[in-house]
């Protein structure tokens, strides 16, 4: 049955290399489930967002493994989802932002935010626009965002592990106190992580986790757990949370825009890339673009639904692919990993919570991220220059929406300026018309 469905034969491999390539790819996106939950659950000064620990943990479990699974059957394309690196953060930042313009649960409308963008996502697959929506950002706005959002992580990362610190008249400084058995664990666990993602070892960063978790319970204050196996209290979950009416406020139509394209064009990268290494790609054509690209269209919604930020295809996938995955087979069994992750809720909540061992993680996907500033095209001033905003607008102004409103506001008029306005897409002016009004009538009224 698996091979009239899967055709091992025709794509030249077998069950047993896609479960490999399956455990594999999930080996090498594990690290998700410790850092997602440390993530939504408190904002960026470290007080709750509202949502819990173990209700996030639920939904990235969840929506992990539903959206694998169907990316697997519907689609059949090795290429697993998880709750994105980037929106994750974008997600607390609308939080706080959300919060400041008044709303009581502000994490309850940035979960109806994601939902929405995650429906207009599907009605652009649906409705072959997907194309013309993809050429609204040019290539270097898109690696700024990314290089923009990788700085802000990695600074995420050196606060949470306690190397730079809140400062007096500078805002932001190196901690003079590093000798510390926290600061230990952390330079351990980055010691372990980096060589091997030299190494290009397949999960890399939970191994360096896992690593590091072991100094932590010996010399690090971090509690024996009395119980390694258990589920989570599937009580605490927060399906169908969203707060819908109020995500459709006139406030909230920018961030619902940002997080849309941030998928679209997420989605769209992952897509190619991955499809490329393993030889999917036909010309320049994807085939079962329109069912990839809805799966994930579905699993942002359902993520929003279940109670979890952007859900999306993870270029890790790469790593599966690396070990011979060529079906959909083993984005199931990463789907199935994701499951029976379930099982191992009190290891997972007890590491996700000490932030000496995830802060190496965000750090190192910053540097990840990062890489995409050689894709800027620097000599071009019109282009490199908005993008050259957005990378230092989200990490100054501690906004992600902020700092891609600069690039995405400033670009089209610098177009303009210089003579070059046929080279933006409408959706480019639309979009940057709608942040100037925002900025103007909304956002400097709630001030």
């Amino acid at each position: 049955m698996l091979e009239k469905f899967f055709e091992f034969s025709k794509n030249k491999t077998s069950a047993r290399t896609e479960i490999l390539g399956g455990l594999t790819t999930f080996l090498a996106m594990a690290y998700i489930l410790f850092v997602q939950p440390a993530v939504l659950s408190r904002d960026f000064t470290g007080n709750p967002t509202g949502l819990g620990f173990e209700a996030v943990f639920i939904a990235t479990c969840l929506a992990s493994a539903l959206a694998s699974i169907l990316m697997g059957i519907y689609a059949r394309y090795p290429i697993a989802l998880a709750p994105g690196m980037g929106e994750n953060f974008f997600f607390v930042s609308c939080v706080m932002s959300l919060a400041g313009l008044g709303f009581k649960e502000p994490w309850r409308v940035a979960l109806g935010i994601v939902f929405i963008s995650g429906v207009l996502f599907i009605c652009a697959s649906l409705g072959g626009v997907r194309e013309i929506l993809v050429g609204g950002l040019s290539a270097s706005l898109r690696s700024g965002i990314a290089s923009g959002i990788g700085l802000f992580i990695a600074l995420i990362g050196l606060r949470n592990g306690g190397i730079v610190v809140v400062k007096a008249g500078t805002g932001i400084g190196l901690n003079p106190h590093l000798a510390s058995a926290e600061m230990a664990i952390f330079c351990f666990t980055l010691a372990v992580t980096v060589p091997l993602l030299r190494r290009r070892a397949p999960g890399a960063i939970l191994w360096g986790i896992l690593g590091g978790a072991v100094p932590a319970i010996f010399f690090g204050g971090m509690e024996w757990p009395q119980v390694f196996f258990g589920f989570p209290d599937f009580s605490k979950n927060v399906f169908g949370a969203m707060d819908l009416r109020s995500a459709l406020s006139p406030e909230c139509v920018p961030l619902i825009l940002v997080f849309f394209f941030m998928v679209l064009f997420d989605t769209t990268g992952t897509l190619i890339a991955v499809a490329e290494h393993a030889g999917f790609m036909r010309g320049s054509e994807l085939p079962r673009a329109r069912e990839a690209f809805l799966v994930d269209a579905l699993a942002t919604a359902g993520g929003a639904a279940l109670g979890t930020s952007t859900v999306t295809s993870y270029v890790e996938s790469a790593a599966g692919v690396e070990q011979g995955a060529r079906t959909g087979f083993a984005s199931v069994v990463t789907g199935f990993c994701f499951l029976a992750a379930l099982f191992f809720s009190p290891l997972i909540a007890l590491i996700g919570t000490h932030p000496a061992l995830t802060a190496p993680a965000l750090l190192v996907v910053g540097a990840l991220m990062g890489q995409n500033v050689s894709k800027i095209d620097w000599p071009d001033f019109s282009e490199s220059f908005p993008a050259f905003l957005i990378m230092i607008g989200i990490p100054m102004t501690y906004s992600i929406a902020d700092g891609i409103a600069l690039g995405l506001v400033s670009y089209p008029v610098i177009k303009l300026l210089s003579g070059r306005a046929r080279e933006v897409r409408p959706a480019m002016y639309v979009t940057s018309a709608l942040l100037v009004a925002y900025f103007i009538f909304i956002r400097n009224r709630l001030a």
